[in-house]
């Protein structure tokens, strides 16, 4: 009778431990990504990102994102710009270094998929949507951000040339 009950019991802690196993795959961050941003006046890029990825394109509830950029990395092609970009007037990488992309929900679309969570930038947390798509282990993201959202710059004084939305045009490459 022991022995009945015994099996029973793994029996059930296997059948119940299926639905807890997470089937996403965790992805690293390869060589090659690309962070581009681009308006009338400036463009560039940031050149370092890290995080964790975890994607499974079957199963978008076990996937998660929780990346940063270093806002220190920015490049515009100008060192001048480039200072300026990281001074407290703009994005104050000395008080706030990254910037963070933690995912809340997953979602498929028409175009590939959509990932909603927090954008934090400059201090400033807000609830945002992504779109991307995932092929051939890149995922790639077209979208605008309104740098006043994050208090990225003013409209005062030379500030007030910087065009209100930035695109951005990112592609990041994964391996397993």
């Amino acid at each position: 009778m022991a022995k009945v009950n015994f099996l029973g019991m793994v029996a059930a802690i296997i059948f119940l431990s299926a639905f807890t196993i997470s089937s996403s795959t965790t992805w690293k961050i390869a060589e090659g990504h690309s962070i581009k941003f681009s308006s009338k006046d400036p463009s560039g890029v940031f050149t370092k990102l890290t995080g964790d990825i975890e994607f499974d394109e079957d199963d978008l509830t076990a996937s998660k994102f929780d990346v940063q950029i270093d806002v220190a990395s920015i490049n515009t092609g100008n060192g001048m710009k480039n200072k300026h970009a990281k001074s407290k007037k703009w994005f104050d990488a000395d008080q706030y270094p990254t910037i963070n992309f933690t995912s809340e929900k997953f979602t498929k679309s028409a175009a590939g998929y959509e990932v909603t969570g927090t954008l934090e930038m400059h201090g400033i947390k807000k609830e945002f949507t992504m779109p991307f798509t995932f092929k051939d282990n890149v995922f790639e993201s077209s979208f605008t951000v309104n740098r006043l959202d994050y208090n990225i710059g003013s409209t005062k004084g030379m500030s007030k040339k910087v065009p209100l939305d930035i695109k951005l045009d990112i592609s990041v490459p994964v391996t397993k």
